[in-house]
């Protein structure tokens, strides 16, 4: 089946027993993770649309690094040190301008500086877009490396779709993953909650991974979004 599928990606662990997979889509990321800690600024800006992978990546390096995640909630509440202190990395996932104190955010950045830390953002939008209302925080962030995360393709979305079946010791036939990937949204989230749906209507029924259990899933997904 993977030979029909021709799927020609590189593969890393991730969040324990995942695979994080590398594609054309977020390979420009995966290379400027690589190069920390030769980061040219204390923060690193992932941004892209939701579902592409921006959290599984922060996952990836924090991985590596001991990096601590930071809710916008919890920022105002903790010295900058404080969050630096045990790995001096953080993680801000799914950041966006509105409701943010940006006050707080701007002492995190410069303690990273400081004290050659860094802080990686993930976003859906580009720094270049926030509504920042502190100028010394948009110069700063603007200045940083930012890049951009895409939606998976075809392939990509394929060779999810395969290990995610896989990990939970389902057979699923070419035309049936075919069908899936021209109809599902251009999301890794996506996928994973059409492999979970159909996992457990399959036991439900006790029958397996067709077409027209996919087509059901799928439309009652969409019905639910």
């Amino acid at each position: 089946m993977t030979a029909q599928l021709a799927f020609n990606l590189g593969h890393r662990p991730a969040l324990g027993a995942d695979n994080f997979l590398i594609a054309p889509c977020n390979q420009d990321a995966v290379a400027w993770l690589d190069r920390w800690p030769e980061w040219p600024a204390p923060a690193l800006i992932l941004h892209g649309p939701r579902g592409c992978g921006k959290t599984h990546l922060a996952h990836v390096w924090q991985n590596r690094t001991e990096a601590k995640f930071i809710s916008a909630e919890e920022l105002p509440n903790h010295s900058p040190y404080e969050i630096l202190e045990n790995a001096n990395t953080c993680i801000l996932d799914n950041w966006e301008t509105a409701g943010l104190d940006q006050t707080a955010l701007l002492h995190l950045y410069n303690a990273a500086r400081d004290t050659n830390g860094h802080i990686l953002i993930t976003s859906n939008k580009p720094p270049s877009i926030w509504a920042f209302t502190l100028n010394d925080l948009r110069s700063r962030l603007v200045a940083a490396p930012a890049v951009g995360v895409g939606a998976p393709d075809d392939s990509v979305l394929g060779a999810v779709l395969l290990k995610l079946f896989l990990d939970r010791q389902l057979r699923v036939e070419p035309g049936v993953l075919s069908y899936i990937i021209m109809r599902m949204e251009r999301s890794f989230v996506a996928a994973d909650a059409i492999v979970a749906a159909l996992d457990n209507a399959g036991l439900a029924a006790r029958r397996g991974i067709t077409i027209p259990l996919a087509r059901d899933i799928l439309g009652h997904l969409n019905t639910n979004k």
